[in-house]
């Protein structure tokens, strides 16, 4: 009898299998019109990976369609919000689901999926609370295909934010990350922008509340399906790091407060909001 109950709780609950040192791990993808990228990506995540999120902000595709084949556990928005709204969903899930790392991953198969274990690794095992996957490392950028112009920014705005957040990392733009569960239950993200500088304005708050950073290298790769925010919307991002990083300094310098600077601001709270629903997985999902 013993034998028989520990054999079906194993077949139920395959996920005590793949713990990293004990720690449970999940992907989150933040998707929007994803379709023709979303399944080469996820056949690339490790085993390692316990649950594997999908979050749509309302694609105009088969995004849904294709997540639900796969056995994602995929969550829809009822309008467009942005990028940083998507990520507040994905992470508000990842930490309903007990994962204690999170990998944001873009489906749009830019970034190898094949870091994930590394990435994950190094937050499992208490080295760093949050590591990124650098296109700058080793030269990768440019080889990569990343627009010349998008580049220099890149190299400029990391520039000028390291001299004012007192870390030094190869780039804050990159848009594949690992967090501890610490990380995204002490920042106050819900006071963060629903637009592309959400990611800026995460780690400007990882570095100000004191969180270790660390990068891998990652190779990236440019092509036709692989999602870009196009010039006007680059320039009107760098604005958002300029401000983002005055706020911090001014705030460091006890010249302004700043609500994305509060340990009092607004964090992820549990349960799904009025603003999103929960897709129906296939069994697939492990």
């Amino acid at each position: 009898m013993i034998y028989d109950e520990c054999k079906s709780e194993i077949i139920a609950r395959p996920v005590s299998i793949k713990m990293l040192n004990g720690k449970k791990i999940a992907v989150v993808m933040p998707a929007y019109n994803a379709e023709r990228t979303l399944h080469a990506t996820v056949e690339e995540l490790p085993e390692i990976v316990d649950v594997r999120i999908l979050v749509d902000d309302f694609s105009a595709d088969r995004t849904v369609e294709v997540a639900r084949e796969l056995g994602l556990v995929h969550f829809v928005h009822d309008r467009n919000y942005g990028y940083g709204r998507n990520q507040q969903t994905c992470y508000t899930e990842a930490l309903a689901e007990g994962a204690d790392v999170v990998i944001m991953l873009h489906p749009d198969y830019q970034y190898t999926p094949l870091l994930v274990t590394a990435m994950a690794s190094m937050v499992a095992y208490g080295i760093y609370d949050v590591v990124l996957g650098s296109r700058i490392i080793g030269g990768q950028a440019l080889r990569g295909g990343m627009p010349l112009y998008k580049y220099v920014f890149n190299r400029l705005l990391t520039a000028f934010e390291n001299l004012f957040l007192g870390i030094k990392v190869s780039e804050y733009h990159t848009g594949y990350r690992a967090f501890s569960r610490e990380v995204l239950t002490r920042l106050p993200l819900l006071e963060n922008s629903d637009d592309f500088v959400f990611d800026n304005q995460m780690l400007a708050q990882c570095a100000y509340f004191g969180f270790k950073i660390g990068e891998v290298s990652c190779p990236t790769k440019y092509f036709p399906e692989a999602s870009s925010i196009n010039f006007r919307r680059s320039v009107k991002y760098g604005f958002g790091v300029l401000a983002t990083t005055v706020q911090f300094a001014l705030q460091k310098w006890g010249l302004g407060r700043f609500r994305i600077f509060s340990a009092e601001g607004r964090k992820l709270e549990p349960g799904i909001a009025n603003y999103y629903a929960r897709g129906i997985a296939s069994s697939r999902q492990g």
